[in-house]
């Protein structure tokens, strides 16, 4: 089943670039990738995204155990009729989900590292598996805006 690889793969993909960042920034100054723009830290979040939630560990868990199981069981019952921008959206959905959840589970933290400066504006640090679920989550705004949409569609179907 492609969800399930492909959220693998993105799930060891976060865990690696975490061991990477624990590793080499763990209590040392930034990484500098571009400068004014993206820099690495090491920043053990203990909430939720944008350090909302600090220190709810169990709710927090909860709450990703209830997503987890409502986008399985979501998957599973419409795998067949679903269109691929949701199958991808999905797997990047659940492999955010799992990758930030294996660090709550683990850690205690989630550990982020991604800092990005726009126009004199720092961006709340983030990571791999943060990412994942932002664009999954926009992607699954595209879908409905392209599938959903009684307009768009039966202006696709009038001119097949």
């Amino acid at each position: 089943m492609f969800v399930i690889l492909f959220s693998i793969i993105l799930i060891l993909l976060d865990q690696f670039s975490k061991f990477l960042v624990k590793t080499y920034l763990y209590g040392k100054d930034p990484l500098v990738v571009i400068d004014g723009f993206l820099r690495f830290y090491y920043i053990e979040n203990r909430g939720a995204a944008f350090g909302i939630l600090q220190g709810a560990r169990w709710f927090l868990t909860i709450i990703t155990i209830i997503v987890l199981i409502f986008l399985l069981i979501f998957l599973i019952k419409n795998y067949k009729k679903l269109p691929k921008i949701y199958l991808f959206s999905i797997s990047l959905l659940i492999g955010g989900t799992i990758g930030n959840f294996i660090d709550r589970l683990r850690l205690h933290y989630v550990i982020d590292f991604i800092s990005l400066k726009f126009f004199d504006y720092n961006f709340a640090v983030f990571n791999l598996a943060d990412t994942f679920i932002v664009v999954g989550t926009i992607l699954i705004c595209i879908g409905i805006i392209l599938h959903d949409n009684p307009r768009i569609s039966s202006k696709r179907e009038n001119n097949d």
